[in-house]
């Protein structure tokens, strides 16, 4: 299990673990759960370079679309086939195989994004 308490978070309900200089992204269990069962993930591709607050991807579930957000600015090194190929990965397991795309960046961005306590503030308390 991931520690959450290790990773940060975005108001638009991405985690990122920081490893080095690439960081790993994927959408947290708040709004996975909220977007009920997800049915198609549409990423971007390796080599892209992403913008920090801009939509870089869709999440679609039974229930809406939701566009994702780049939580950081950088290239984007690797996304996760398996989710692609069974985006119920997302909900089953969006901190472990649920990650959704690696960034490479520029590791004193990360500081600017929450920690988990300020996104459980952010959520109401929900984790």
């Amino acid at each position: 299990m991931t520690d959450l308490t290790t990773l940060k978070y975005t108001e638009e309900h991405e985690w990122v673990a920081l490893e080095g200089d690439v960081a790993t992204v994927g959408i947290t269990d708040y709004a996975a759960d909220k977007l009920g069962d997800v049915v198609y993930v549409d990423l971007p591709a390796v080599g892209s370079t992403v913008t920090a607050n801009t939509v870089c991807g869709e999440i679609e579930s039974t229930k809406s679309v939701g566009e994702l957000y780049a939580p950081l600015s950088g290239e984007i090194v690797a996304v996760n086939d398996a989710v692609v190929d069974d985006p119920s990965l997302v909900n089953s397991g969006s901190f472990e195989g649920g990650w959704l795309v690696k960034i490479q960046v520029d590791p004193a961005d990360v500081d600017a994004l929450l920690d988990r306590a300020a996104y459980v503030a952010l959520t109401g308390g929900e984790e």
